[in-house]
């Protein structure tokens, strides 16, 4: 019998056995953005309460128009944010606002819409996105996702600095961390609870920390101080009344 010929040959087929691929960034957020409810976000019209405003947005062929409505002794007033403008209505009558304030309510706006619908709006053209690492939350394997903005197109706070911890298993956002530098800056990191599917979307609430000093902080390390017991936690953050329709695919006779 030829044993050594087999052996040589089952040698070299082992060491042909390539390892598992590891992925990348983008495929990592791309799995978390279908796991939450991918193209379905394209096409839907979502309606939620924060803070006891009212919010909406609705989505068609890369199109958004993103609303707010507050209502107090003063009447109502709503902000409405599209593609390509910003308005402001007090009780029904458009207001002529100047482009600094203009910035500052759209940019506030957009915020919200930005954080309740997570991770959806990850693969903008200026969202840059780098794998740093893995952890270990909670007994947990998750990735370690750094997102960066361009200058351009990434907004008045392109400068913030974003950490996502996506669940190796389910690629859920479990937890996400933030630099931002606007007014005194600071650190804030967001976990995950209450998690729910509403018309096919994934919804969560969050509890919201706060870590000082945070200056020399390096934001791959936030997560294990939040292990440690050296966040304080700030808020939590509840989106209410969520409801979500979504629009009929062309040609459906449904």
């Amino acid at each position: 019998m030829r044993i050594l010929p087999l052996i040589g040959f089952l040698l070299v087929l082992f060491s042909c056995k390539q390892e598992p691929k590891q992925l990348t960034a983008q495929e990592i957020i791309d799995k978390a953005i279908e796991t939450a409810g991918g193209e379905k976000y394209d096409t839907a019209t979502i309606k939620f309460t924060f803070r006891n405003t009212k919010y909406s947005s609705q989505r068609e062929n890369g199109n958004f128009e993103l609303t707010r409505t507050i209502t107090d002794s003063l009447g109502e007033t709503q902000d409405v944010l599209t593609n390509t403008s910003f308005e402001r209505f007090a009780n029904g009558t458009k207001l002529i606002l100047p482009d600094s304030t203009i910035s500052k309510y759209s940019n506030s706006l957009n915020s919200v819409h930005y954080f309740v619908q997570l991770p959806y709006g990850l693969n903008a053209s200026a969202v840059n996105k780098e794998l740093v690492g893995e952890a270990d939350i909670d007994g947990k394997k998750y990735f370690e996702i750094k997102v960066t903005f361009a200058q351009d197109g990434g907004g008045v706070d392109h400068e913030d600095i974003y950490m996502y911890w996506i669940a190796q298993d389910s690629f859920t956002v479990d937890y996400f961390a933030y630099k931002f530098y606007k007014d005194k800056g600071g650190i804030r990191f967001r976990k995950a609870y209450n998690p729910r599917v509403v018309n096919g979307l994934r919804f969560v609430d969050y509890e919201n920390y706060k870590l000082e000093p945070w200056e020399s902080v390096d934001m791959q390390t936030v997560d294990e101080l939040f292990e440690a017991g050296k966040l304080v936690l700030l808020s939590e953050i509840k989106t209410e009344d969520v409801s979500v329709t979504l629009a009929k695919k062309q040609g459906s006779s449904d």
